[in-house]
């Protein structure tokens, strides 16, 4: 299979279960807030996905670097079916009580995410070749991007016009067709005969590398502090009933308006791969998502807060193709899925933990204040890691690749 083929063979899993996952989520704040109408239940939704996930993730990652990638892969989008056709039966009042339920539910969402994550990573790798590494990982960014997009508005409108119960419907037809895409996806398991079969030594060899790493540890904790405090994205549903004085339409423009922004960078960056000046790059795009994330924040207007989270997607659209470069270019395959897990420590659970923080702060300070003070820690992370870091500011992908 030619690796244009065997790389569009692997976005069809790719969207489907990212289509699933995003559909899902954003139904899932409308629907709990809808009940409950706090915004710690939204902070919740970030705690009850990262606890699973946490407990989950290295022994996926140990799993993917030593079984079939393929079967872990199948799971996880069999795992997104069944909990949104669980969340269908909740949202027609077949189940009860709904919001433990969709607490249970958002916990099993956790755990398919934590076997996508490595899976996805290491197939990726495993069939991209090394040189084209930049251009495809922006590819797949844009693609990725353009679930978001896709998920959200389209979640947005099949809650305000269809109802909850057609959303986590359509979420399940989507996880369907990434179970149909990774049916088809040639990617043979590695030999593995010189790797360590014991978990906990696996997993220390992955932690290891990590460490020993200073690269790859320097960008973990700059995107794991960034996402951590400008999580405003999870807070959104609050922000359009109580702000924007807006219905779900609303907020599906909003959820997708971030995304829309990545595409449109993703398919740029794939067509001129930023290999000089990396690292600075890098560090003024995270400092710029910051920026846009406070004038979000001091913004009343549908629009004009559309435009800045759009801002905002273009800065973390150059943060993730350079961050997935780097990763992709630095790590070994035989150690793929335990790096990509790690990895997804650092990343996944800054977004779920950004996410209580966001709604413990917005019921402590106000939303505003929690949404500004977020962006403002971001700068301050960058700033940080400028200082602390070096070696990341002088960064050229050219010179790894």
């Amino acid at each position: 299979m030619s690796t244009s083929k065997a790389f569009r063979t692997l976005l069809l899993y790719r969207i489907g279960a990212t289509l699933s996952y995003q559909i899902t989520m954003v139904a899932v704040g409308w629907h709990l807030y809808e009940i409950t109408n706090s915004v710690v239940s939204l902070g919740l939704v970030g705690l009850a996905e990262l606890i699973p996930y946490f407990l989950l993730a290295l022994y996926a990652g140990h799993a993917v670097d030593h079984y079939s990638r393929k079967l872990i892969a199948a799971i996880a989008c069999v795992i997104h079916i069944a909990v949104a056709l669980f969340l269908t039966a909740i949202a027609l009042h077949w189940l009860s009580p709904p919001v433990p339920l969709i607490y249970t539910a958002i916990a099993c969402i956790g755990a398919g995410r934590a076997l996508l994550r490595p899976s996805y990573t290491a197939i990726f790798g495993q069939i991209i070749p090394r040189d084209e590494l930049p251009r495809y990982t922006a590819y797949a960014s844009s693609a990725f991007q353009i679930c978001v997009v896709a998920g959200p508005g389209l979640g947005g409108l099949m809650i305000g016009f269809a109802g909850l119960e057609w959303t986590y419907f359509a979420a399940a037809c989507c996880g369907a067709l990434g179970l149909y895409g990774i049916t088809f996806i040639h990617a043979p398991t590695e030999k593995i005969s010189q790797l360590s079969g014991h978990f906990f030594k696996s997993f220390l060899e992955g932690f290891h590398y990590v460490r020993k790493h200073e690269l790859i540890l320097s960008i973990m904790a700059l995107d794991m502090f960034a996402v951590l405090f400008g999580g405003a994205v999870s807070i959104l549903p609050a922000f359009v009933k109580e702000i924007l004085d807006a219905g779900p339409e609303a907020l599906g423009i909003l959820r997708a308006a971030p995304a829309a922004g990545a595409v449109i960078t993703g398919i740029y960056l794939a067509r001129r791969p930023l290999l000089k000046d990396s690292g600075k790059h890098l560090l003024i795009s995270v400092a710029g998502f910051g920026l846009a994330i406070i004038a979000f924040g001091l913004s009343s207007n549908l629009w004009v807060c559309a435009c800045f989270l759009f801002i905002s997607g273009c800065c973390d659209s150059v943060s993730v193709v350079i961050r997935g470069s780097i990763m992709q270019l630095t790590t070994p395959d035989h150690m793929r899925g335990r790096i990509s897990a790690i990895n997804g420590i650092f990343i996944g659970s800054s977004n779920e933990l950004g996410a209580l923080e966001s709604g413990i702060a917005a019921s402590l300070i106000g939303l505003v204040p929690s949404i500004i003070f977020g962006g403002a820690a971001t700068i301050a992370i960058v700033l940080i890691t400028n200082r602390l870091a070096p070696h990341l500011r002088k960064l050229h992908l050219k010179d790894i690749s």
